[in-house]
């Protein structure tokens, strides 16, 4: 398979996406949300493990390159949002360096992880070409030849 890191973050992804389904809490505790927030950020932890698990399906499992990148860079967008909004949020210095730290970091490791994946694919392609030029000159050496 093609895009092994781009999919390898989108198995990572997953996991978290599980996790915010086995403890939805973890995301207002990470915000220092009070009593009267925590329902919320509840029911946002689990729209993120749906929205998480989605994503990462496709990333994982599709077909084609163009797939996994298209998920990639949804993947990319939701955690810079994610981060920008989650920040604006709190009044807390503290929880909102916590907050761009860990979205910008996921986002940052998976443009690394999808660049690096389309680095490998250009050069798979253009060793290919070679290949296949190489290939057929030495057969019109051959047919001249034979």
């Amino acid at each position: 398979m093609s895009y092994a890191l781009s999919r390898l973050m989108s198995a990572a992804t997953a996991s978290y996406a599980g996790y915010c389904f086995y403890d939805p809490g973890h995301l207002g505790r990470a915000l220092g949300a009070d009593s009267d927030e925590q329902a919320g950020y509840d029911l946002l932890a689990e729209v993120f493990g749906v929205r998480d698990l989605a994503i990462s399906t496709f990333g994982v499992l599709g077909r084609s390159d163009r797939t996994v990148r298209t998920a990639m860079w949804i993947r990319i967008a939701c955690d810079v949002g994610d981060g920008l909004v989650l920040a604006s949020r709190t009044d807390d210095d503290a929880v909102r360096g916590k907050v761009l730290a860990t979205t910008m970091t996921w986002g940052a490791l998976n443009y690394l992880a999808l660049r690096a994946d389309k680095r490998r694919a250009r050069k798979v392609a253009a060793a290919k070409t070679v290949a296949g030029t190489a290939a057929g000159a030495v057969g019109a050496v051959v047919d001249k030849v034979t």
